[in-house]
């Protein structure tokens, strides 16, 4: 599917705000609710839009300290460990990097106690991890929900 400049300006209007409704989108773009319908099903259908969500405050929700992670991990257990730490609900994302064998995990928790009892018994009770490096956010300036096409 070839993305043109009219998809743009939709996926751009719902990047900015994820409820605007059909006909707003429409009279933006000076076109009709039922092809904007027609773009956004299409895109959908392409996987272009993956899912509609919400994005929570986090600090707002009890979820005060964020931390970033690099673990290393011998190769033969990269899957095995990604596949543990992402079924753990502290983890808000986790990617395999470039490098040694490397996974870029975001960690939200209440508070520091928390967070050491999912870096001593959970995190560092995984077999296959040879390092481990943190990083506790102290602001944040921007986000994905950021994204500009």
């Amino acid at each position: 599917m070839a993305i043109d400049q009219t998809d743009k300006k939709i996926l751009q209007l719902l990047i900015d705000n994820g409820r605007m409704s059909y006909v707003d989108i429409a009279k933006e773009l000076g076109l009709s609710r039922v092809a904007i319908r027609e773009r956004i099903n299409q895109l959908i259908e392409e996987d272009v839009i993956e899912k509609f969500s919400v994005v929570v405050n986090s600090d707002k929700v009890g979820k005060k300290v964020s931390a970033f992670f690099e673990v290393d991990c011998e190769p033969k257990s990269l899957v095995s460990v990604a596949e543990t730490l992402v079924e753990n609900p502290r983890v808000a994302s986790c990617y395999q990097m470039t490098g040694p064998s490397t996974l870029h995990m975001h960690v939200l928790v209440e508070d520091f106690e928390e967070l050491e009892y999912f870096i001593n018994e959970e995190l560092y009770a995984l077999k296959g991890i040879t390092r481990v490096e943190s990083h506790i956010l102290l602001r944040r300036f921007k986000s994905r929900s950021g994204l500009k096409l």
